[in-house]
């Protein structure tokens, strides 16, 4: 008990020193000018509130419980995640707003599928995953606006040269692992994102571009609310194509070359693998589904600007992986719907939007640390004893 309470007045203390300069102090204006006010009782409800969650959760000692779950019970349940996604837009309660909320979260779950490919499986730790995302989402708007061609044909030329823009990043990369890899990545994202602020000739700089044409099916056009259903259904198909890729990948020799890639490079070269190869593939497989995913963001949105593909984008989507499970495709799903539409849910009030995005993270990280689901199901399946 002794040692419990100290630990938690620790963390306490902890929290009132960093909450010191956040929450002790605000700048109130009045008629002589600005003056600092302080604000006492902010800091003590910070070091009570952490002390008291410190002494609860070292109280409980939440296990990392496993999540042994059959093969066919995931199945079922990826079957049964599928039917309630089809028949979603049907359901009394989905209004407008749920179908454009459920819309967001299936492009993150297809941004995951990809990442997961690159982080999960090849185990290469990806931090500029948004320059492949920012590069499908312009590729398809200036392939509308300058060639005028629709979004069934620009789909997969933005996939296509999204693949290439993964193949140029894994070429310098191939010697790199580890924090080394991520800080490359990292610089790759973001010299994307000054390209894209700069070149304003091309992409209209920091006003990004607009007036993007929105799809059509047959040359038909939609109305407002048909075009959400028609654009849900549109992603919707897009992500289980996406997932079908992966499943099928994992299952075939390049998949588990990837899996043998990301436990040991070494023992892998030794079984006469080819790490560059296997590299450049999970890249260019991974950067063609989020240039897939950004080509469907540029014509749902009509509007995109380099805004929209900073840092914190591949933050989320790599935490979504994480969090999610890496390797697990139905993780994923529940941790996008966790770290994107839950703060969605809290949009009416802003200032707690965040504040709940980092209660679930560290709930998550509390009861799951290894991933909401983490026991993955293995590639190679033997059968039954003859």
């Amino acid at each position: 008990m002794l040692a419990r309470l100290k630990s938690a007045l620790l963390a306490g203390l902890a929290a009132a020193l960093l909450g010191l300069p956040l929450l002790g102090f605000r700048l109130t204006d009045s008629a002589t000018g600005l003056s600092l006010a302080l604000r006492p009782w902010w800091v003590a409800a910070a070091f009570g509130v952490v002390m008291a969650g410190r002494f609860v959760m070292d109280g409980l000692r939440l296990p990392d419980i496993q999540f042994q779950a059959p093969h066919d019970i995931r199945r079922q349940a990826g079957l049964g995640l599928t039917l309630f996604a089809a028949l979603l837009p049907l359901l009394p309660f989905a209004g407008r707003n749920v179908v454009d909320m459920a819309t967001m979260v299936l492009i993150y779950v297809m941004l995951g599928w990809g990442l997961n490919i690159v982080v999960g499986l090849a185990g290469l730790l990806d931090l500029g995953f948004v320059a492949f995302y920012a590069v499908g989402a312009y590729s398809y708007a200036l392939f509308a606006q300058y060639f005028h061609l629709s979004f069934w044909i620009c789909l997969p030329l933005a996939g296509m040269l999204a693949a290439l823009f993964g193949l140029v990043l894994g070429f310098p990369v191939l010697r790199l692992r580890g924090d080394y890899l991520a800080i490359v990545t990292l610089g790759f994202g973001e010299m994307i994102r000054q390209v894209l602020l700069n070149w304003q000739s091309l992409t209209g700089g920091p006003r990004g571009l607009s007036g993007i044409p929105r799809p059509t099916l047959f040359g038909v056009t939609f109305t407002p609310e048909a075009r959400v259903i028609f654009l849900y259904y549109v992603i919707l198909g897009l992500a289980l194509m996406v997932n079908l890729l992966a499943l099928r990948l994992r299952r075939l020799p390049i998949g588990r070359a990837w899996e043998a890639l990301r436990e040991d490079e070494i023992a892998c070269r030794s079984l006469g693998l080819n790490p560059t190869l296997l590299k450049l593939s999970a890249f260019a497989t991974g950067a063609m589904c989020a240039g897939l995913a950004g080509s469907f963001f540029a014509t749902r949105q009509g509007f995109i600007s380099p805004e929209s593909f900073t840092f914190m984008e591949s933050a989320v989507i790599l935490a979504i992986v994480v969090l999610g499970g890496m390797g697990s495709q139905i993780g994923i799903v529940l941790a996008a719907v966790l770290l994107v539409g839950l703060p969605e849910w809290f949009r009416e009030f802003q200032q707690y939007r965040m504040l709940a995005f980092g209660i679930v993270m560290v709930l998550i990280m509390l009861w799951r640390p290894s991933g909401l689901l983490s026991a993955r199901a293995p590639s190679i399946r033997l059968g039954p004893a003859p």
